[in-house]
């Protein structure tokens, strides 16, 4: 793709939007990769991923923004009301396209060290392009990567890697098939969200022009809603004025529409008012002007000019996922212009929950620009990501169920019946992996020519397509930053931070986390928090050691 990649460095100069520089490339294609011939009856696999949207954001899952698209893919499939993330990027990532938990395939990780830097994973980690290549797959990134090594080196056939997260209409550094493209200038036309959904679409045309008979692994991800809040100013007009009414009034309003739609029940959380952002940043919130608040505080003590200014942001938001949905139905217009939306097992779901990160990065931020350009540097805060995490508490990095609850949309018309349908039983990211190799008819992580391969902790969704039942797992874990985490059937324990005692629920009726229940139940609370520890201890060893250690889980899943 060389002779590609000149014309669109080129182009950029020029000013020319990736759209039509995608017309200006005339849908030039690479050439054939190596790879066995497929059945025709294997699944394509189409896995969308948004950046810390919140788990009430969308409009199938009580959310007032205007997601027609995925309200679709809801409407034609499933819809799963306890499905979980890692409470972060990076972690979620990882535990997506391996099936194991992050901290198995760190070699670095010890607990409570979760820094960007992911460091080595062992030679049996494999991600997904890679265990799916030998059934006749092709694999093809879009967006965000955020994990060690590059998309190519992979198993990826093709990719668009957007390395630079501060800045939405003019990265620095981005990639195409691991080759560095300049960077973008400003006032080019140019925005995250569009360019990575033209790459998928670019790449699942050249699919169907060349390797119709093969099947495709597509994996999108967006960099949208994730901070900073910037977004095309027609998209942001769309939702001017819309969150006047305040962060306390619509939480509510979307509880009320999660009941009604059949995805909770039980009591809406209770704001923490003196809980802020998760690292403190004095001086970028000093320089984000007096409008701007760093706690969920009531929106009734706000000043009139704090409202207008919070209401502004949420527009941002709001037009940003609002975006991301019509990008995503120009992906799906392009399955259905090749005949293979029917046979596509669709995929979507966020990397973790909404965020109360409050920074200033990148280009910096200039109080007296319009909220939303490039160059403002605005968070989505406490307050309104209490909302978008609602009904439930906290936030992204906390493993409460508002940092680690998303929502997750599965559609594929030819692999089952069900329609418009809700499923209940607890999902992890851990099984999204096992799922899909099922799907495509493998039986369980390949084990290739490596070293022996340690059974994944997660389980395939496939029994779910047909019917809700319980899934036979043991338990699932976290940690992310001290912040720990156990459910085992209805119970969880969870404490936030290193010194703080467990909290025990019962999430059959307190999703919530508003009655702990430890000191009444404290034998099931030292039972759970043995259980934690045991597979801390056990995951710590395999991620150091790279191999099975004696004595680490077996596992829960094939």
């Amino acid at each position: 793709m060389t002779s590609g990649l000149l014309l669109r460095m080129k182009a950029v100069r020029r000013g020319l939007s990736l759209p039509a520089l995608w017309l200006f490339l005339g849908g030039a294609v690479a050439a054939a990769a190596a790879g066995p011939p497929a059945s025709p009856e294997r699944p394509n696999v189409l896995l969308i991923l948004a950046d810390d949207l919140g788990c009430s954001d969308l409009g199938c899952y009580g959310g007032e923004i205007a997601t027609p698209n995925l309200d679709a893919l809801a409407r034609g499939g499933l819809r799963f009301s306890q499905f979980y993330n890692t409470a972060r990027c990076w972690p979620s990532r990882a535990a997506i396209l391996t099936g194991y938990y992050a901290q198995q395939v760190r070699r670095d990780t010890v607990p409570g060290v979760t820094s960007g830097a992911q460091g080595t994973r062992p030679p049996w980690a494999r991600l997904l392009p890679e265990m799916l290549r030998p059934l006749g797959y092709r694999s093809y990134h879009s967006g965000k990567w955020h994990l060690d090594g590059r998309p190519m080196e992979n198993g990826f056939d093709h990719s668009y890697s957007l390395n630079d997260h501060d800045r939405h209409f003019a990265p620095r550094q981005h990639t195409e098939d691991d080759k560095p493209l300049a960077p973008v200038p400003s006032n080019s036309g140019y925005y995250t969200t569009t360019a990575i959904a033209d790459h998928a679409v670019q790449c699942l045309r050249e699919h169907a022009q060349q390797f119709a008979e093969r099947p495709f692994f597509s994996y999108v991800a967006f960099t949208s809603p994730h901070f900073p809040l910037q977004a095309p100013s027609e998209d942001i007009a769309r939702y001017r004025d819309k969150y006047l009414r305040g962060w306390d009034v619509m939480r509510e309003e979307r509880w009320n529409r999660m009941k009604r739609l059949g995805l909770v029940d039980g009591a809406l959380s209770a704001v923490e008012r003196d809980l802020g952002p998760p690292y403190p940043y004095p001086e970028a919130i000093r320089s984000l002007g007096s409008n701007e608040v760093n706690r969920p505080l009531p929106w009734s003590e706000l000043s009139s000019s704090q409202r207008a200014f919070q209401a502004a942001k949420m527009a941002v938001h709001a037009a940003m996922v609002d975006r991301m949905d019509r990008e995503i139905g120009r992906v799906l217009e392009q399955l259905r212009s090749m005949g293979a939306l029917e046979n596509t097992l669709i995929l979507f779901l966020s990397d973790n929950g909404a965020s109360a990160e409050m920074m200033v990065r990148g280009d910096g931020h200039d109080p007296d620009a319009v909220c939303g350009t490039g160059a403002t540097f605005l968070s989505l805060g406490p307050g309104w990501s209490s909302m978008a995490n609602a009904p439930f508490r906290r936030h992204k990095t906390w493993v409460h169920e508002g940092g680690i609850s998303t929502p997750l949309i599965i559609h594929w018309p030819r692999g089952f019946k069900a329609r418009d349908e809700i499923r209940r039983a607890p999902g992890h990211v851990i099984d999204l992996a096992p799922t899909i190799l099922a799907a495509a008819g493998a039986t369980r992580h390949p084990a290739g020519d490596g070293p022996p391969v340690p059974p994944p902790p997660g389980l395939s969704l496939l029994p779910l397509f047909a019917k809700d039942r319980p899934l036979a797992r043991e338990s699932l874990w976290w940690l992310h930053e001290e912040n720990r985490a156990l459910r085992s059937g209805p119970w969880k324990i969870v404490a936030s931070g290193k010194s703080s005692p467990w909290e025990l629920y019962d999430l059959r009726n307190d999703r919530a986390e508003s009655n702990n229940l430890a000191a009444r139940r404290p034998r099931r609370t030292r039972a759970l928090a043995v259980e934690w520890q045991r597979l801390t201890d056990a995951f710590s060893a395999l991620a150091r050691s790279g191999m099975i250690e004696e004595g680490a889980p077996k596992g829960q899943g094939r």
